[in-house]
């Protein structure tokens, strides 16, 4: 498949799609250069979002191919972030709890990465099985944990069906809006899936995205920002039927919503609070959009006159954490190693000694902040920074830190 315009819906088809923002020309987001090689090549794409007037989803402009999104090499680990194995016991919990598994249940994660989510189950369950295309197989299966390496599609699926038995659980934890073609991807999932069988997809929630301005946390990777009710929509063309629904905290705001084979379990009050809370808030009319558009480029300009001050007094910044959403915010608020000196990761960070997608901004080991103390360290991973700040003062950072969203604050 090779990169190309979103000219369709993604889940109903419709032609009519209205656009929202235009964010530039972004390059894939852990598309990191090594600091020995700083003249290569870098592939920039168009990034913007619509809506589809027809289902209201709410999607990017331009889909590029998944072998350039996630490569094998693709660096990120989600054992590195405490929140998401906090969320991850919660939901083995709470899948006991609710008599989704048992102690002889099989579970399948799709895009499970290093394992970190099916590693809460160890114990718990009988059997689990990972589906991850990158190196972070490797990790899991070190971990003990058996893996398939490869994309999740149809032809895998059938793999699966042919050897192991039916799951009581299929998992998508901050995946299922990567994978293209989402109407293949739940028929897929459904012929996994037997009437006792449960599909949990967790997803960056599209209410929170709006109301916490995460702007940055759109880029090429994520291909859909659901709400409740697109992804109702969905399932409904597709013969699953979503019975709860939960918030959760993980990425700044997500929902867990459980679904299995049409008319299989009881539908929960949860799902009519959550769409008629949706209907409240606008999410199928036109009203959130002009708002947020407005806000998404006011805290561009406050945040580049904000640093442009810092630096005309003579001080210095650094950033900190380099995860995905920071290249989003860094290529369209077009900050530059004129306005940070570079980017700060931890020691085992496979992204140390490259540059940030779309510039010439190095990532450096976070030693630097405890040895130079800058004046300033603007969080990137702003969504956790209550979480890294007491551990960067515990270190003995006595700079002063930038959290540059939903709103400008200086700690």
């Amino acid at each position: 498949m090779t990169s190309k315009p979103i000219v369709q819906c993604q889940i109903c088809h419709s032609d009519s799609l209205n656009p929202i923002f235009f964010f530039g020309y972004i390059p894939a987001v852990n598309a990191m250069q090594d600091i020995s090689a700083p003249n290569l090549h870098q592939e920039f794409f168009p990034l913007g979002i619509s809506q589809c007037t027809e289902c209201n989803l709410v999607q990017i402009n331009y889909e590029v191919t998944q072998k350039v999104l996630f490569p094998y090499s693709y660096p990120y680990l989600s054992g590195s972030t405490n929140i998401l194995k906090t969320n991850f016991r919660n939901l083995a919990e709470t899948c006991l709890n609710k008599g989704i598994v048992s102690s002889d249940s099989f579970i399948i994660d799709i895009g499970s990465n290093d394992g970190t989510l099916l590693a809460q189950f160890d114990g718990l369950v009988e059997q689990v099985l990972g589906i991850e295309p990158t190196q972070a197989h490797e990790v899991a299966i070190r971990r003990g944990i058996d893996t398939i390496n490869d994309y999740f599609c149809q032809a895998v699926a059938n793999k699966v069906k042919n050897n192991y038995p039916v799951p009581d659980l299929i998992t998508a934890a901050n995946v299922f809006a990567h994978i293209p073609a989402p109407n293949d991807i739940v028929n897929s999932i459904k012929s996994l899936m037997g009437e006792q069988s449960s599909f949990i997809s967790e997803n960056h929630y599209l209410p929170s995205i709006v109301s916490g301005l995460q702007y940055d946390t759109v880029y090429h990777e994520h291909l859909r920002y659901y709400h409740l009710g697109s992804l109702n929509g969905l399932f409904n063309r597709n013969g699953l039927m979503i019975y709860d629904v939960e918030k959760i905290p993980t990425h700044g705001g997500s929902i867990r919503v459980y679904s299995c084979l049409e008319g299989a379990r009881q539908i929960t009050d949860n799902v009519k609070r959550l769409m008629d809370e949706e209907e409240q808030l606008g999410l199928n009319s036109n009203q959130w959009k002009e708002k947020f558009i407005d806000r998404v480029q006011q805290s561009k300009f406050q945040l580049i006159q904000l640093l442009a001050k810092i630096k005309s007094e003579g001080k210095r910044i650094v950033g900190i954490g380099a995860p995905s959403r920071a290249t989003t915010l860094i290529n369209y608020c077009g900050i530059d190693q004129d306005l940070i000196d570079c980017v700060l990761e931890i020691s085992s960070s496979s992204k140390l000694n490259k540059f940030i997608p779309g510039t010439k901004i190095p990532v450096l080991e976070e030693s630097l902040l405890f040895d130079e103390q800058p004046d300033y360290a603007l969080m990137l991973s702003w969504h956790i920074a209550d979480e890294l700040i007491p551990k960067l003062k515990a270190k003995g950072f006595n700079g002063q830190y930038i959290i540059p969203l939903p709103e400008i604050i200086i700690r």
